[in-house]
């Protein structure tokens, strides 16, 4: 039998809001790896105007509303997906990294500016 997609039944704010914690987990100057295969993801990036830039990427920024959300942080840290130190970090479990969110193609939008 197939896994099922979204096996925590995350809603559409945490699934975003993981996509953009794991996509920063990858990108210099936002992450640091800490103990058990966790990554410290730090240095959250702020929106200019409609997007912010994340590595060769834009998001939209209606895309990451859940970053500036105690509570959106407060469910992933209940799943077992993170430990929230909110508004700064977040320490990303490996559950956290290896959860198959979705959403990195519809979010993180590649773009040449």
């Amino acid at each position: 039998m197939a896994p099922k997609r979204n096996p925590l039944n995350l809603n559409p704010l945490q699934l975003k809001t993981l996509t953009l914690l794991q996509a920063l987990a990858r990108l210099p100057g936002h992450h640091r790896p800490a103990d058990e295969g966790a990554v410290l993801v730090g240095n959250l990036p702020s929106p200019h105007g409609d997007h912010f830039h994340l590595g060769e990427a834009v998001v939209m920024t209606r895309d990451a509303t859940g970053l500036a959300n105690e509570a959106a942080w407060l469910a992933l840290e209940r799943k077992g997906l993170i430990k929230s130190m909110f508004p700064e970090a977040a320490l990303l479990t490996p559950a956290g990294l290896a959860y198959e969110t979705g959403l990195a193609d519809a979010i993180l939008h590649q773009s040449g500016h």
